[in-house]
């Protein structure tokens, strides 16, 4: 129950932080990197069953 509700609001900022407005055009690639970073150690612990 907790690793799918942090998995979603993960996926959720990872959308969020897309660089689609002319103010965050400026931030590159890195707020998603590291969203999509702790995505996918999440994802790894949820599968090892770790969460």
């Amino acid at each position: 129950m907790l690793s799918t509700l942090l998995l979603i609001i993960l996926i959720l900022l990872i959308v969020g932080a897309a660089p689609a407005w002319p103010h965050s055009r400026s931030w590159g690639y890195a707020p998603s990197g590291l969203l999509g970073t702790l995505l996918i150690i999440v994802l790894l612990l949820a599968v090892l069953g770790r969460i």
